[in-house]
């Protein structure tokens, strides 16, 4: 079997577990109703220093478009952004670099005074959003993934015209729609929607935009990237790499036309922002400044941030709350900002996560409190591995065998939850070897942990697209990740002296 098919079968698995396990009182992180009616979301496409943010413009006026209300609703809700993609991450260049590219969108649409808050999460996601008020969001991840400042430039453009359209306040009526979606689950299944899941899903989806919007917001930050000075045609060439970069991350090829049902597909969108660059009267020269946006993000962070837990071949290490566990060799491990999630080849998934459970509460009590369905109360049992608190027990539905696990761990609740489609030796075997190894997290562990960051490569005389990419061939998938973060293809021509991004590992 090759990997893609590999990939789609562990996706599907996981994702049928996903919906297989109905958690009442979820610790997932669900959006606040006032988010959802304030968040500019555009949600990744396909999907510093003595600052942590950099503010740009020289007065503190509200942004065209938004009103002192929304302004408010930005402020209340900048932590919950900060928690929910994992924080601020400190990048003194990189932040003054994007400080400079926003104030000269801003002279470019008449708000030189207008005061934008620019932050960089730590998150690898290749994502932009804005909050009203002036709050833009960029993550490392499509940092890592832009060549110049054109196509951060397209990139904040675009965020800026969803502020200064109203795009916000034209999706307040859909609220009532996660209103209604609030009450069903409730009438349903008893669910607090406050903090399902499944509703914060419902949340997500409402938060990004129409496909109008994503299309005016297109054609508008075009036009204004073009009068900033920047290569309008910036916008069209980067949605094309983000379309190759999320394909791969995904395992397919072709995700579709659809994206959380509302982003237009990327060949229409990628048409469309070429068909407004090349109407416009702009320039006749246009500013790339690719060495400089290269060297403002070298030796950022690439991927997954250690500090947010760290996958080493079968063990999950959190060097921060400093814990370890190991899941058995036929599965492979994911790690988001949700759970830690292993999938195995042969039907069989692991969810790992966090829970809100009361300090007096005791663990058998809390596996026994209706957050996951078909627990068998019979099974429920306490344990202790390591000098680990846990309890355990086992649940079943019509399509699913479940082993839970909840544990204690530094004033933490913590929960395993494994599923199968079938109750097997093997399932269960698999179940307790994982929970077993839990354990306090050593020395030895920490130091298996690798820093993984972008850094720059010259071309040579005799160079090309292959040759460089040679030099990530230690890496998994090195070779076709090189080709993605610099939007070339195997056999491509570089340029000789001119700077070209690999990810090294430290």
């Amino acid at each position: 079997m090759d990997i893609g098919t590999l990939q789609k079968k562990a996706r599907r698995t996981r994702d049928d577990v996903q919906r297989a396990i109905f958690l009442k009182r979820s610790s997932g992180l669900a959006l606040s109703m006032a988010m959802i009616m304030a968040l500019s979301a555009c949600t990744q496409f396909l999907g510093g220093g003595g600052i942590n943010t950099a503010q740009t413009g020289a007065g503190q006026a509200v942004p065209a478009g938004t009103s002192p209300e929304d302004a408010v609703i930005g402020r209340r809700e900048n932590p919950a952004i900060l928690n929910n993609y994992g924080g601020v991450y400190t990048n003194r260049r990189a932040e003054i670099m994007l400080a400079q590219v926003v104030s000269r969108l801003l002279v470019a649409t008449q708000q030189p005074q207008t005061s934008f808050q620019i932050t960089i999460l730590n998150s690898p996601e290749v994502n932009a959003f804005a909050l009203p008020g002036g709050y833009i969001y960029v993550t490392r991840g499509i940092l890592a993934l832009a060549n110049d400042s054109s196509e951060i430039a397209a990139v904040l453009a675009h965020e800026i015209a969803h502020v200064t359209l109203r795009h916000a306040r034209a999706r307040t009526n859909r609220v009532a729609t996660s209103q209604l979606v609030d009450r069903v689950i409730e009438g349903l299944f008893g669910a607090n929607a406050d903090n399902d899941q499944g509703v914060s899903r419902s949340r997500v989806s409402l938060a990004a935009f129409s496909q109008a919007q994503e299309l005016s917001a297109d054609t508008e930050g075009v036009k204004i990237a073009a009068l900033a000075g920047f290569d309008p045609t910036a916008a069209a060439r980067f949605l094309g790499a983000m379309s190759r970069f999320s394909s791969f991350r995904s395992g397919e090829e072709d995700q579709g036309d659809d994206f959380l049902a509302t982003h237009p597909s990327a060949p229409d969108r990628i048409q469309r922002a070429l068909e407004t660059a090349q109407s416009l009267n702009g320039p006749q020269t246009v500013e790339n400044d690719r060495d400089g946006y290269l060297l403002a993000i070298r030796g950022m962070a690439f991927g997954d941030s250690p500090e947010q837990g760290a996958i080493v071949g079968r063990q999950f290490i959190h060097p921060q709350l400093k814990f370890t566990f190991s899941v058995p060799a036929r599965y492979t491990l994911q790690n988001s900002r949700e759970a830690v999630v292993g999938v195995a080849g042969d039907g069989e998934a692991v969810r790992f996560d966090s829970a809100s459970v009361p300090v007096e509460m005791k663990l058998e009590e809390y596996l026994k409190s209706g957050w996951i369905a078909g627990l068998q109360p019979e099974t429920v049992r306490a344990e202790n591995y390591n000098g680990v608190e846990m309890a355990s027990g086992s649940a079943k539905t019509d399509d699913w065998v479940f082993r839970v696990t909840a544990l204690r761990f530094g004033g933490e609740v913590y929960r395993f939850i494994f599923a199968s489609r079938e109750q097997t030796d093997r399932f269960s075997s698999a179940a307790l070897e994982t929970i077993k190894s839990f354990r306090a997290s050593n020395g030895n562990d920490l130091s298996k942990i690798r820093e993984v960051k972008v850094d720059l490569v010259r071309a040579r005389a005799g160079d090309n697209a292959d040759t460089l990419a040679a030099r990530m061939r230690m890496l998994p998938d090195g070779e076709t990740l090189f080709f993605l973060i610099n939007n070339l293809f195997a056999g491509d021509d570089v340029r000789e002296g001119q700077f070209y991004k690999i990810v090294t590992v430290r």
